[in-house]
C-alpha cells in the first residue's frame, strides 16, 4: 500500500444524502427523484444518527509499510573502513499471529490416545472403554510391494536336434617295406653324402659374391617365415598403441602435471624456483649400470637416447643403449645391448634414426632405428683405426672419417706432416664444435686445460686455457651468442668463458664435483649444472650473477651420484640421470624460465639478437670490472 495515502471514511445516512442533492442541484439529472423513491433504503437497525456537522468532518487514517516499534539506530563495524557504521536496512516485518501445528498418524501411540480421550468426552460406555483399554484397536496395515520379491519363471525352448556328418574318402595307399642293413649298405650312404657336400662347395666357390648374398637373404626369409607362426610381430603396432593408452591412464596425473601444472608459490619467492619431480625412467637389465650419455631426438621431442656404461674403471662390464618415450614411461621404446660400456652418443639431426656411440674400449658404432636386429650396421675394428683408449665424446658431422687432432699421454710424440710436435699431458675428455664456424672447436682435456682447434690445421692449437685443477668433464658452446662458452670439472667449479678472453668471465664453486652442465634452449643466461651429491642447480645470469635460483636435490639417496643433464628443445624439462642407471624427469617452474614482460603499448622483442643482447650486457659489466682492476 502506497505511504501516505489517505483514505476517508465517513458514514451517511438518507437524511444527509437527500441534503447534498437539494444542494448540489447542477450535479443531480432530471428522474433522480423517481429513482429515489423506487429505490428503498436498508439500514442495520444499530447504525448512528449522526448531524450535518458530524457527517462532514473528515477522518484521515495514513497507512504505510513502516514498523513504529522497529529500531532506528541499529550499528555494525565495518572492518573495510575500522569505523562503526549506521545500518541503513532495517526489517519492517511486524508479526502479528503465529501458531505452530503438528500433525500426527491416527495409527501412532499418541493418535490412539487422542482418540480414547475423545471418546470419553462423547461419553461413551464403560465397557467399550475397558475394551479398549484391554485390546486397543489396531489399525489395518497396507501391503507394501517388495522390491525385492523377484519370481522365477520357467520355460522350455525348442531343443535343435543333433545331426551327425559323415562323409567317406579313398584311404591313401599303403606299402609294407622291409630290409636288412648290411655293414657295406651304411658304407654306400655315407660315401653318397660326402660327394653331395663337395658338390655344393664347389658350386660355392664358382658363385659371385653377390649371389652368396642373395642366397643367404632368401634362407633368412624361409626360416623367419617358419619362425613367424607363433611371433606377434604382426600384432606389434597395436599392441604398442594399447601400451601406451595404459600408461598413459596410470600416469594421468604425470601427464596433467608435466602439461598444465605451474607452481604457484612462485609470486612470493624471491626470484627462487623449484624442480617439479614427473617421470622416472628405468630398466631391469640396465640396473648398476650407470647413466653416460643423454641425448634429446632431433625430430621426435618425447624421445631420448641414453646410454649405461660405467665411470669405475676397475669393474667395467656391458653396456646398454636405450631410447625412452615420455609417451611410455615405463618400458624402452628400443634396447640395444653391446658387450663393452656405453661411455657417449649423439644422434644425427637430418637422419634422426642413426644413433652413433663411443664405447669404453675405443670402438665405435652406428646404430640405425629402422632396422630391427639389435647389431649395429657399423662398427669400428683394430683394422678400420679403433681409439686404443675410452671413447669419451661422439659428435656427428660430415660423415668422412678424419683425424682432426691427437692427443697423446705425457712423455710421447706424434709426427705431424709439418714437422712440428705436439705435447700434451691428458688425454681428451669433451670437445664441442661451434655453432656457426664449422672449422673450430674446443676440446677438454684430463689435465684441466682446454684447447682452441681447428680442422683447417692439426700442427698447433689456436689457444689454449688453464680451466680447471682436474679433468674437463664438459665443455658446450652458447647456442646463441659465438664468443661464450662454458665449461664444467670434478674441482667443483663450472666457469663461462670468452673465447677472446684467456680468463674466465664466471666461475661459480658448487662445493661438489660437477658431473655436467646443459646450455638452456630458451635463453642465452639460463644453465644447469649437476653434481655428484645428488643435486641439480640451476642459474640464470640475468637475474642472479652470484649464485643458482635453484638448488635441489632431485635423488631419493644421497648416495646416488648425476652424472649428465640435459634440457628438452621445446618443453620445459629437463632430464638427470644417475650412477645407478635411472633418469628423472623434472619440470622447470616459472621463476626458472622468465620471459621478457609484456610493457603497454610496446611489443616484445623476441628471437637471437634479444638473447645476444641480454649476455653482452653481463659480459660488459665484468670486462669494466676487469679492466679497473
Amino acid at each position: 500500500m502506497p505511504s501516505k495515502q489517505i483514505r476517508k471514511q465517513s458514514v451517511s445516512v438518507t437524511r444527509g444524502a437527500r441534503k447534498r442533492d437539494e444542494d448540489s442541484g447542477t450535479e443531480v439529472g432530471e428522474g433522480t427523484d423517481e429513482w429515489a423513491q423506487s429505490k428503498a433504503t436498508v439500514r442495520p437497525p444499530d447504525q448512528l444518527e449522526l448531524t450535518d456537522a458530524e457527517l462532514k468532518e473528515e477522518f484521515t487514517r495514513i497507512l504505510t509499510a513502516n514498523n513504529p516499534h522497529a529500531p532506528q539506530n541499529i550499528v555494525r563495524y565495518s572492518f573495510k573502513e575500522g569505523t562503526y557504521k549506521l545500518i541503513g536496512f532495517v526489517n519492517q516485518m511486524a508479526v502479528h499471529f503465529s501458531q505452530v501445528g503438528n500433525l500426527i498418524p491416527k495409527d501412532s501411540d499418541e493418535g490412539r490416545r487422542q482418540h480414547y480421550r475423545d471418546e470419553l468426552v462423547a461419553g461413551t460406555t464403560e465397557k467399550v472403554i475397558e475394551e479398549e483399554l484391554m485390546t486397543p484397536v489396531q489399525p489395518k496395515e497396507r501391503k507394501l510391494t517388495n522390491q525385492f520379491n523377484f519370481s522365477e519363471r520357467a520355460s522350455q525352448t525348442f531343443n535343435n536336434p543333433l545331426r551327425d556328418r559323415e562323409c567317406q574318402m579313398e584311404p591313401p595307399p599303403r606299402t609294407n617295406f622291409s630290409a636288412t642293413a648290411n655293414q657295406w649298405e651304411i658304407y654306400d650312404a655315407y660315401v653318397d653324402e660326402l660327394e653331395k657336400q663337395e658338390k655344393t662347395k664347389e658350386k660355392e666357390k664358382t658363385k659371385t659374391p653377390v649371389a652368396k648374398k642373395t642366397e643367404k637373404m632368401a634362407m633368412r626369409k624361409l626360416t623367419s617365415m617358419e619362425s613367424q607362426s607363433d611371433d606377434i610381430t604382426k600384432v606389434t603396432q597395436a599392441a604398442k598403441i594399447v601400451e601406451r593408452m595404459v600408461n598413459q591412464n596410470t600416469y594421468d596425473d604425470v601427464a596433467q602435471d608435466f602439461k598444465y601444472y605451474e607452481d604457484a608459490a612462485d609470486e612470493y619467492r624471491d626470484q627462487e624456483g623449484t624442480l617439479l619431480p614427473l617421470w622416472k625412467f628405468q630398466n631391469d637389465k640396465a640396473k648398476r649400470l650407470a647413466v653416460t650419455a643423454l641425448c634429446w631426438n632431433p625430430k621426435y621431442k618425447d624421445l631420448f637416447a641414453v646410454g649405461h656404461g660405467s665411470y669405475d674403471f676397475m669393474k667395467q662390464s656391458r653396456g646398454m643403449l636405450l631410447l625412452y618415450s615420455m609417451k611410455n614411461p615405463s618400458f624402452p621404446e628400443y634396447m640395444f645391448s653391446s658387450e663393452s660400456g656405453i661411455m657417449c652418443l649423439d644422434m644425427h639431426v637430418d637422419h634422426p634414426y642413426l644413433v652413433v656411440v663411443g664405447y669404453y674400449d675405443g670402438n665405435v658404432a652406428i646404430y640405425n632405428l629402422k632396422k630391427p636386429h639389435s647389431q649395429p650396421c657399423f662398427r669400428s675394428t683394430s683394422k678400420s683405426g679403433k681409439h686404443t683408449d675410452p671413447v669419451w665424446q661422439v659428435k656427428w658431422s660430415e660423415l668422412v672419417h678424419i683425424d682432426v687432432i691427437k692427443l697423446k699421454t705425457e712423455g710421447s710424440t706424434t709426427e705431424i706432416p709439418e714437422g712440428l710436435q705436439l705435447h700434451t699431458v691428458g688425454c681428451g675428455t669433451a670437445f664441442d664444435f661451434h655453432k656457426e664456424i664449422d672449422y673450430m672447436f674446443l676440446v677438454g682435456t684430463e689435465e684441466g686445460k682446454i684447447y682452441k682447434c681447428s680442422k683447417s690445421y692439426s700442427s698447433q692449437f689456436l689457444d689454449t686455457y688453464d680451466a680447471h685443477n682436474m679433468a674437463v668433464d664438459a665443455v658446450l658452446w652458447n647456442p646463441y651468442h659465438t664468443k661464450v662458452f662454458m665449461s664444467c670439472s670434478s674441482d667443483w667449479t663450472v666457469k663461462i668463458w670468452d673465447h677472446t678472453i684467456k680468463t674466465p668471465m664466471f666461475i661459480y664453486d658448487l662445493n661438489s664435483a660437477v658431473g655436467d652442465v646443459a646450455w638452456a634452449p630458451y635463453s642465452s643466461t639460463v644453465f644447469a649444472a649437476v653434481t655428484t651429491d645428488g643435486k641439480a642447480h640451476v642459474f640464470d645470469l640475468a637475474v642472479n650473477k652470484y649464485e643458482a635460483i635453484c638448488n635441489q636435490p632431485v635423488v631419493p639417496k644421497k648416495k646416488n651420484k648425476i652424472t649428465h643433464v640435459h634440457f628438452n628443445p621445446i618443453h620445459p624439462i629437463i632430464i638427470v640421470g644417475d650412477d645407478r642407471g635411472h633418469i628423472i624427469c623434472l619440470k622447470l617452474s616459472p621463476n626458472l624460465r622468465k620471459m621478457p614482460k609484456e610493457k603497454k603499448g610496446q611489443e616484445v622483442q623476441k628471437g637471437p639478437a634479444v638473447e645476444i643482447a641480454k649476455l653482452d650486457k653481463l659480459l660488459n659489466l665484468v670486462r669494466e670490472v676487469k679492466t679497473k682492476t
